[in-house]
């Protein structure tokens, strides 16, 4: 599989679609051309491209129509083109769900570097989301948690703690801390529900309590996510 970025670009000017199509071809992209905003829609969804460029002014269904309908089910990056300079354009199309917006005549190397800062934006948020230890991998978006191909069964509390843990791999984080961030209470030294967690989830991990290698207590500190057994 081409580890290409694709990009959608949705414009009905032949001529100008074929230009970008090329230019962004000959700077290693992957590219594929929608000239209608309900073809768009259903190339978008079918295809899940890295990055939308979209005209606004398009047959059947305009461009703030498309990026609107396809926010519902899309959270890759849309580029806006359009002739059009008035700011409630603009305005209107940062509101329905657009990232950025390019004015015609559409300057090659201007697009280029936007597209690029959108894709590099993309890509970070994408990897905020994910946290991987070796076969352990964690997803903030499903909130979920597999470990290889196997998925463990966690509840939504039991998987904020694990990712609190997780996120700050290497450091001990006290129970008043914990407290705090998941239950939104101050600890009174005496609430057991962050350990009944924590217990929970070792369970789930194969993590022994006596010989913890995930999640270690530290006495009189707190808990600490390890990265591997030998951390």
């Amino acid at each position: 599989m081409s580890d290409k970025k694709h990009i959608l670009v949705v414009e009905d000017d032949t001529s100008l679609a074929e230009w970008i199509g090329d230019y962004l071809l000959d700077h290693d992209y992957s590219v594929t051309v929608a000239s209608q905003g309900d073809f768009a829609l259903q190339m978008i969804a079918e295809e899940s491209p890295d990055l939308v460029l979209l005209d606004v002014m398009l047959p059947v269904k305009d461009g703030f129509d498309v990026c609107k309908e396809a926010r519902v089910f899309y959270s890759g990056p849309i580029l806006f083109m359009t002739a059009c300079v008035e700011d409630g354009d603009e305005i209107k199309g940062l509101e329905v769900g657009a990232d950025d917006y390019l004015t015609k005549p559409v300057r090659p190397k201007v697009m280029l570097a936007r597209i690029k800062a959108l894709l590099r934006r993309s890509t970070d948020e994408k990897q905020s989301q994910l946290l991987q230890f070796d076969s352990l991998t964690l997803n903030a978006t499903a909130k979920s948690v597999s470990v290889g191909s196997y998925n463990l069964d966690l509840n939504a509390n039991e998987f904020d703690a694990f990712w609190l843990l997780a996120s700050k791999v290497g450091t001990v984080i006290p129970r008043t801390d914990l407290t705090t961030e998941l239950r939104g209470i101050e600890y009174d030294g005496f609430d057991r529900s962050i350990d009944n967690r924590i217990s929970r989830l070792r369970k789930k991990l194969h993590d022994a309590p006596q010989q913890a290698y995930k999640i270690k207590t530290i006495r009189g500190q707190g808990y600490l996510f390890c990265r591997d057994d030998n951390s």
